[in-house]
């Protein structure tokens, strides 16, 4: 396997997303476009307390992964955070990347939150979400899932 590692994006127009953009949008997700347009308006940029922003890069810095964690918007309860726009590259999917990126936002939310929320529509993410002690239940306003943290 090979190395990565993950890291805040504290700046995500000085990261190139593109390849990973390009290969999301191939499997017919067109979130990552909206993640870098939010982020170049200034609409979501993961910057205020217990928002981040999550890269994972592999040996050649190149970005292999990439998820953010918010206040939930769509809620007025700052006890929620919102897990968004978690994509892993297909070529290392099912080799820790994404796992590895889900439990490092898992501890820094728990900081901040006391429930993390997230919003999915494939069979396949829901499944991986569960391994990690997530709920599927719409009980949380636009969501599919919630983890009492």
């Amino acid at each position: 396997m090979s190395t990565f590692k993950i890291q805040p994006i504290e700046n995500l127009s000085g990261v190139d997303i593109d390849p990973l953009l390009e290969e999301s949008k191939e499997e017919g997700f067109h979130f990552l476009e909206r993640l870098k347009l939010d982020y170049i308006q200034g609409t979501n940029t993961f910057n205020k307390p217990g928002e981040w922003l999550y890269g994972v890069f592999n040996e050649k810095e190149e970005l292999i992964a990439i998820a953010g964690l918010n206040i939930d918007p769509f809620t007025n309860d700052k006890t929620i955070g919102r897990l968004r726009r978690f994509y892993v590259s297909r070529d290392v999917r099912r080799k820790g990347v994404g796992g590895f990126m889900l439990k490092e936002i898992i501890t820094a939310a728990k900081s901040y939150y006391s429930i993390l929320v997230l919003y999915t529509d494939t069979t396949q993410a829901g499944a991986f979400y569960l391994k990690f002690g997530f709920i599927c239940e719409n009980k949380y306003p636009n969501s599919t899932h919630f983890l009492k943290l």
